[in-house]
């Protein structure tokens, strides 16, 4: 157990940092509120609850006689105060276990649960002191960062003129990524970017680490040089406002919430028509891989190379088949005929038109604009990943949605409406390009359906599951082009796609 403490110093900034920690509160975390009558306990918790509410207005009574108070937000929280509890079994019949089973408890007279809390509690000790108040926070050292990292982030928006804004949660999930909507004293709404520097990790193969085989984003750096990039050739990228690249925090335009499906999760066609339009008046354009970061740096755009496809295909083995065969993995024999169907289509992809690839260019990044001209209404915001490779990448990303499901008749529009508007523009092989998109399909597809396993086992976060139907269906659509056969063959044997596939 560590600690961290520091000086509150009036009733407003206790509300404050209630609303900021409560950006570092996740299922399965209970918080226990410790100290005398009127030291602020109450106040601390309900400031966090209406800012997990996102509304000021929030009535929080006090659970000092009802003992529980459940409020159904971005999760489930149980507002406890154990005051008149006279033995911990009641915390059973206060239903303690199965709210913190996928919520937060927030536990005031802690004490009185004698040793029912968890070994890892977060314990938040408040005290008078002087006009304010003094706050001790005790627990594991990964749970302090966090805390520390929301402290450290309202250190920065103080520095920057932002003092007194307001912060809620906006989104992050499996990424290391998380994001923010602040809003400030005048009024005006921004969006903040938590991006600290990515671990490194342990070294996988040939002396690299996961993110430095398959290219991804180890800093805010590349985001920064993407965005001057894009929006320098008239793309609607969020324009950058305060930027600190050491502590991994950027201060952004905030492009809104309307993105490009509806309210029921279906595809706005109108809207994927503009983004599939954007990427055909984008594929146009000149490769460009040294973008400037600042006056001082440049970030020079990776490679999708061989080894980083290749290495992405693979989770396919070494998660969606043992998944699929109950702990049963591929043989070598196996293996091995994979990697060499993969390593054939891989060449024959990397022999096409290549660009600058976003890579993740589909609903949860895009946002509509509809009061800004022709391709500039779709805005982009996730593109720090981007890497140089086939440019039929970014259209199978937005076509074949990974959460989002485009019907077979809206994708092939899609298709089609991306291939006229490259033909009208200039020399442009549908044959070859339609080959290149099949095999990019495929690739994506089973990268997802391995990765779809790996978020379930390996990081508890079962909700992805729910997309693999889709991205199946994803890989037999793949699967018609006559390229693709030997893979399609492969997976039949294999028993992938057997009865799990979302009709066309």
């Amino acid at each position: 157990m560590e600690a961290l403490s520091l000086h509150l110093a009036d009733e407003a900034a206790t509300v404050q940092f209630g609303e900021d920690l409560a950006l570092a509160l996740g299922p399965g975390l209970c918080v226990a509120l410790e100290g005398d009558l009127g030291a602020g306990k109450t106040t601390l918790a309900r400031a966090m609850l209406r800012a997990l509410a996102a509304d000021p207005g929030l009535e929080v009574p006090s659970p000092t006689f009802t003992l529980v108070q459940v409020y159904d937000l971005r999760f489930q929280v149980g507002h406890f105060d154990l005051y008149r509890v006279g033995d911990e079994s009641e915390l059973d019949e206060l239903g303690f276990e199965d709210i913190l089973d996928g919520g937060v408890c927030l536990v005031e007279w802690p004490e009185r649960a004698g040793n029912r809390l968890p070994h890892d509690t977060l314990r938040v000790t408040l005290s008078h002191e002087g006009e304010g108040r003094h706050i001790t926070i005790a627990g594991p050292g990964r749970r302090l960062a966090r805390i520390q990292r929301v402290i450290d982030i309202r250190a920065f928006l103080n520095t920057r003129g932002y003092a007194g804004a307001s912060r809620r949660f906006l989104t992050g999930d499996s990424s290391f990524r998380a994001y923010e909507r602040i809003g400030t004293t005048d009024g005006r709404g921004l969006v903040l970017m938590d991006s600290p520097a990515r671990s490194n990790g342990p070294v996988i193969r040939h002396g690299k680490t996961y993110s430095q085989l398959v290219h991804l984003a180890e800093d805010v750096r590349p985001f920064i040089a993407v965005d001057r990039y894009l929006r320098g050739i008239g793309l609607s990228a969020p324009e950058i406002y305060e930027a600190d690249q050491e502590q991994g925090i950027l201060l952004v335009e905030d492009l809104g919430n309307d993105g490009v499906i509806d309210a029921e999760r279906n595809p706005i066609a109108e809207r994927y028509r503009e983004a599939v339009l954007c990427l055909a008046e984008y594929h146009q354009l000149p490769i460009a891989q040294d973008l400037p970061i600042d006056e001082q740096s440049t970030h020079r755009v990776p490679a999708f190379d061989k080894q980083a496809l290749l290495y992405e295909v693979e989770l396919l083995l070494d998660w969606h088949i043992p998944w699929k065969r109950n702990g049963g993995e591929a043989t070598p024999a196996e293996r091995n005929s994979y990697l060499s169907i993969w390593s054939d289509l891989i060449d024959q992809a990397l022999g096409g038109e290549r660009h600058l690839v976003m890579r993740d260019y589909h609903s949860p990044n895009l946002l509509w604009l509809p009061e800004r001209e022709g391709f500039r209404k779709i805005g982009m915001i996730d593109f720090q990943d981007a890497i140089i490779g086939p440019s039929s990448y970014d259209v199978v990303s937005l076509v074949q949605d990974a959460r989002v499901t485009v019907a077979r008749p809206l994708m092939d529009d899609l298709m089609e409406t991306y291939m006229r508007a490259r033909e009208a523009a200039g020399p442009f092989d549908r044959k070859a390009f339609m080959r290149n998109w099949s095999i990019m399909s495929a690739q994506r597809a089973c990268r997802l359906n391995g990765l779809w396993v790996r978020l379930l086992k390996r990081d508890n976060l079962p909700g992805y599951m729910q997309h693999m139907p889709r991205t199946l269906w994803h890989l037999e659509v793949a699967f018609e082009h006559e390229a693709l056969a030997p893979l399609r063959n492969w997976c039949l044997e294999a028993g992938i796609l057997a009865d799990e596939s979302v009709p066309a």
